[in-house]
């Protein structure tokens, strides 16, 4: 089947209005199906100010902010008439959707009670957020909705084995396919690195950089990030901490390591090159379902130490690319940056080994996976 007979309504949380690594990938793809022949119609709640452009025409839907300290997220609050209209018009023979919240809700009943099959796509294991939250007993809920809710699809996207494992583990039994993520490698090389911009932050040549890179929110880890880094303080480990990114609780992270250096969001080029000018990347995340920052570390030659879980388990060669820890488990963390900081030969090697592995990531061939997941889903309906 032809990607150009494809016509796909996609449905986003959050399409452009923050960027984060789902939104990123779901551009990307979109571009991609376009530059196939395929019509795309995205619908999503947005901003007056978005974080990029959008790829494909991008319909707003109606959303209110996420309540909570959380506002700079918006929430569609369902399917309403006019988007309704607006899809009937655009007649799609697929619905594609990437959230299990209202929005993506309501589009699979929409889909299936008119017989158009339905892919979803798993980019964030929600059921992780409410323990950084103080609400743990909301997690069995969360894993009933997303059950549902993936129940209810014609096929799944999943980025890497583990994460089907977590599915078929949570009860979902729809039929899954590879989505697996890409790396632009022209940004994300070791050649990018900068000792000169290093220096601009108050990083010596010879010290030792442990990164940190992403949203600066809780569900990243940041509390394990901060008790490690105080773990190699009480140690008399010599490091110095890299902060790269931006997000609500940065003040919260500042009070945690006074002594970081925080670069602030960085994009484009000036993301590769301040990826690359760490020497170790600290990933404690267990919400990935990747973990595209630990693959692009990896493709600019640095090395990881990361959660043993989804999102970095199928990425990092345990004991070769960089070290895989159990979450939370501070002393094993500071353990594997401790011998990473002390051996500068072990360093090297799991540079160029992750440098090496990562070489095998493309967006081409990621999204090249979902043209024939769309393909045998449309001819199978």
């Amino acid at each position: 089947m032809s990607p150009a007979e494809f016509r796909v309504a996609l449905f986003s949380g959050n399409y452009n209005y923050i960027r984060d690594g789902a939104n990123q990938a779901l551009n990307l793809l979109v571009a991609y199906l376009l530059e196939q022949g395929a019509s795309v119609r995205v619908y999503s709640p947005t901003t007056a100010t978005p974080a990029f452009p959008p790829q494909g025409d991008l319909v707003s839907v109606p959303a209110v902010a996420v309540p909570g300290g959380r506002e700079e997220y918006k929430l569609a609050r369902g399917l309403p008439r006019r988007t309704r209209r607006d899809l009937t018009a655009f007649r799609p023979n697929l619905v594609h959707v990437s959230a299990p919240e209202f929005l993506g809700h309501r589009a699979i009943s929409w889909a299936r009670a008119r017989g158009i099959p339905v892919v979803a796509s798993v980019h964030t294991r929600f059921e992780t957020y409410p323990g950084y939250y103080g609400l743990p007993f909301l997690a069995p809920l969360a894993i009933r909705v997303m059950r549902r809710f993936y129940n209810r699809a014609t096929r799944v996207l999943v980025p890497t084995p583990s994460m089907g494992e977590v599915l078929r583990g949570s009860g979902v039994t729809t039929p899954l396919s590879f989505w697996p993520r890409g790396v632009d490698h022209a940004r994300f090389r070791p050649q990018a690195r900068s000792l000169e911009w290093r220096r601009s932050l108050g990083i010596g040549d010879d010290e030792v950089a442990i990164g940190f890179l992403g949203r600066l929110v809780l569900e990243k880890g940041l509390d394990v990030f901060a008790d490690v880094v105080a773990a190699l303080r009480a140690r008399g480990v010599p490091h110095h901490v890299l902060v790269i990114g931006e997000g609500p609780a940065r003040d919260w992270f500042a009070a945690r390591v006074p002594e970081a250096a925080f670069a602030g969001f960085q994009r484009g080029d000036d993301l590769g090159r301040a990826v690359a000018s760490m020497d170790i990347l600290f990933n404690p995340s267990v919400t990935e379902t990747w973990g595209q920052v630990t693959s692009e570390a990896m493709a600019a030659g640095v090395p990881v130490v990361a959660a043993r879980a989804t999102g970095a388990m199928d990425l990092v060669e345990d004991g070769a690319t960089g070290f895989l820890v159990q979450p939370r488990d501070i002393g094993a963390y500071a353990d594997a940056i401790a011998r990473i900081v002390a051996e500068p030969g072990l360093r090297a090697s799991m540079s160029a080994a992750g440098h090496q592995r990562a070489a095998a990531w493309s967006w081409e061939g990621a999204n090249a996976a979902v043209v024939r997941a769309y393909a045998e889903v449309v001819r199978g309906r």
